[in-house]
């Protein structure tokens, strides 16, 4: 071992030890898809060259990576000890972008980037080791393969709000998914009479959280994560995102190795993420095709959500610009599939309700019925 490069900030023999621990649990994946097949020509040494194929695809499909991170969720994660479930939020932001278009989620790769790993056994180092394994729970419940990662310390390269965080750290990857053209959700079928189905989400998933901090901040000052009030508010605030994958691409056919129909026409699929349902949903998708929508129904936004829209005085209609408001996926279908849609989810431990229905007007606009209850006297918002 370096000792030279240890006292500069890097630990050879503890990163050795984390990387080979990352390498096993990436093993214990490789036969998670019946769409991947992962061939191993390491022979024992955990970085050695592997390599994978899809398998029992139509010829005609086509690959998606989508790359994302989970931003400075990171500092809610290290204050709230949440590390088992924190690789939750990087797999929602990533796997939902492919799963959102009709895609089937397959391959993971990700970027971990540390101040430090911590000495061997340290409390840091183990809760490091927390998010590997979590990891691979995560990706055996939603049958993806976790084909490679990378860890660095980089020293004070990365920091955080808290400068005596245990874990300082960035976390990032990408999914590496399929596509088939015959069951690609693309908008092009919306019409108006459609109903609009939320996915219920218990937290703030990885966006709007800069506002998250400023608001912690002004409630309970420039050390809120050592405030005692804040602890509980902190640990919902930290709460991991929900993952709607497995069951949104059964729905779609994917079906343990095999392609089958899909059990409902999906007109549409919005991951609810950064800039809300208003640019996610309504801008991005309705606005472009004349379509409105009115959305009466949403689930309302967690506790946590309106303390800390309250807390940063956020104007109401901001709120569903920044958070996702209770709602992590929209879902449009004909009103002949809701009730068995909303059904099938449930078997899948999610919940879901209709909240609205397509419409066209004279200009197109989005309609909320208000569930922040942050202004009195605003009950609809109207968005064009």
């Amino acid at each position: 071992m370096s000792e030279t490069y240890k006292e500069d900030g890097v630990n050879i023999e503890v990163g050795d030890d984390f990387s080979s621990a990352a390498g096993k649990m990436c093993k214990g994946t490789f036969n998670n898809s019946a769409f991947v097949k992962v061939a191993d020509f390491a022979e024992g040494n955990f970085r050695g060259p592997r390599g994978f194929k899809l398998v029992n695809l139509p010829e005609d499909h086509y690959l998606e990576a989508a790359p994302d991170g989970v931003g400075t969720k990171v500092v809610l994660i290290d204050s709230a000890f949440s590390h088992r479930q924190a690789m939750q939020d990087v797999i929602a932001m990533t796997a939902s972008d492919i799963t959102r278009w009709g895609g089937k989620p397959l391959v993971f790769v990700n970027v971990l980037d540390v101040a430090t790993l911590g000495e061997a056994d340290s409390e840091t180092n183990k809760l490091f080791k927390q998010m590997v394994y979590g990891l691979g729970k995560i990706a055996k419940d939603q049958e993806f393969v976790c084909f490679r990662g990378e860890t660095a310390e980089l020293g004070s390269c990365v920091g955080s709000d808290n400068d005596n965080a245990l874990t300082k750290f960035n976390i990032a990857g990408f999914m590496v998914g399929a596509y088939l053209p015959d069951r690609m959700i693309t908008g092009k079928t919306l019409k108006p009479g459609q109903v609009v189905v939320t996915l219920k989400e218990n937290g703030f998933r990885s966006n709007g959280i800069s506002s998250v901090r400023k608001a912690f901040k002004m409630q309970f000052g420039e050390d809120w994560w050592n405030n005692p009030d804040a602890q509980e508010p902190i640990r919902a605030a930290a709460t991991p995102s929900v993952l709607y994958d497995k069951f949104l691409t059964r729905a779609n056919g994917w079906n343990d190795g095999n392609i089958v129909n899909p059990l409902f026409k999906m007109h549409l699929v919005t991951h609810v993420s950064g800039g809300g349902i208003v640019d996610k949903f309504f801008g991005d998708m309705l606005k472009p095709l004349g379509l409105s929508a009115h959305l009466d129904n949403l689930f309302a936004p967690p506790q946590i959500m309106r303390c800390v829209s309250n807390w940063r005085n956020i104007p109401t209609k901001e709120c569903y610009q920044t958070f996702n408001g209770g709602n992590g996926m929209i879902v449009v279908l004909d009103k002949i599939d809701v009730n068995d849609f909303i059904a099938v989810a449930k078997i899948y431990g999610i919940e879901a309700q209709a909240c609205g229905e397509i419409t066209k007007e004279s200009e197109p606009t989005l309609s909320i019925r208000d569930k922040f209850g942050l202004d009195d006297g605003i009950d609809i918002l109207e968005y064009t």
